[in-house]
């Protein structure tokens, strides 16, 4: 109730001044021990994936909270597990903006941030002073300079650094805001990135007595022939986990619509019935070998339970919290 009376308030800011309000409204509340009060408990629905104890199977998605200033407060909301970055090497300004665009009669967003963060060594600061002691997910990236042929010397800084903070690691190579970022999904490049993390995980597991596990976060735009050779790499390289999906860049249900020509990804409503389709393809071949966990266009319980139903054993929400509010989680988790 109360957040359907706030909406309006916070849509008359721009979208990325809202986001900051937010965030620092959610810190104040937490403060104050009121987050439970104003926004309800949240059942417990436990579950277990990649061998990690989950309270509940909805997640926020990465980029809500890049540098993990807001952990404590975002987790008071009832998520089963939060994940945040992406995260880069180095701190860099992402895109200018205007750079996130809301679509209101789509329930959707267009952004194209360009991993706008502080830097790993501060999102590891924050990470430490948080009290949060669930399931932490730590998305990493690589900066925008980093020519192509040396990303995953940036993904091996990453995956380093996190690995002692992390409950998983997720590998993002499917933003569409990065330029060129998505060919590390095809070839010898994925199979590069792969073979590299892996022999990194298996070393740092055995260095810190910790087997942290790595998942990789894939495009919507994928062909069904693509999905199926990224699954069976996944499977040959031993991967732990697969997040399907990232942003779009179709613009397929927001024709003519105000900033529906703006560059970026694409998330929200119009997203859904793709990324559903998605988890399904890649399920078809994972045979729930490695799980899958699905994001893109959750607003409603029902969405979730498609994904779910279509193979994936976890769901994320990120646009579904701007437009739902927080009694989003509860209605997914209620109807798990």
């Amino acid at each position: 109730m109360m957040y359907s009376l706030l909406r309006p308030l916070l849509f008359t800011l721009p979208p990325e001044t809202a986001h900051h309000v937010t965030l620092h409204s959610l810190n104040i509340l937490h403060r104050l021990k009121l987050t439970q009060l104003v926004f309800g408990k949240i059942p417990y629905a436990p579950c277990t994936v990649m061998g990690l104890n989950f309270p509940n199977p909805v997640g926020l998605a990465a980029g809500m909270d890049k540098n993990a200033e807001s952990i404590d407060s975002l987790a008071a909301l009832g998520f089963g597990f939060i994940e945040v970055g992406t995260v880069t090497p180095r701190p860099q300004p992402g895109n200018p903006p205007p750079r996130l665009f809301r679509l209101p009669k789509a329930q959707a967003l267009i952004n194209r941030m360009g991993f706008n963060n502080q830097g790993i060594d501060k999102l590891l600061d924050n990470v430490q002073k948080a009290r949060f002691r669930g399931i932490l997910g730590i998305n990493i990236g690589k900066n925008w300079d980093t020519p192509l042929e040396k990303a995953v010397d940036d993904y091996l800084i990453g995956l380093h650094k996190v690995y002692a903070y992390a409950d998983y690691v997720a590998v993002n190579i499917s933003s569409p805001n990065t330029p060129g970022l998505r060919q590390l999904q095809q070839g010898d490049e994925l199979d590069r990135m792969l073979s590299t993390l892996k022999n990194a995980q298996q070393q740092l597991a055995a260095q810190h007595d910790k087997y942290v596990p790595l998942v990789v976060k894939i495009a919507p735009d994928l062909g069904e022939e693509e999905l199926v050779v990224i699954a069976n790499k996944l499977l040959a390289y031993d991967i732990d986990g697969v997040i399907a999906t990232n942003t779009t860049l179709s613009r397929v249900g927001v024709e003519n619509l105000p900033y529906a020509n703006e560059t970026g990804g694409l998330s929200g409503t119009p997203l859904s019935a793709r990324a559903t389709e998605v988890v399904q393809q890649l399920s078809n071949t994972l045979q729930r070998k490695i799980p899958i966990i699905a994001v893109g266009g959750v607003m409603s319980a029902t969405d979730a339970q498609k994904k779910l139903k279509a193979g994936a054993s976890l769901v994320q929400i990120y646009t579904g919290l701007i437009y739902r509010s927080p009694a989003l989680i509860k209605e997914i988790v209620e109807a798990f």
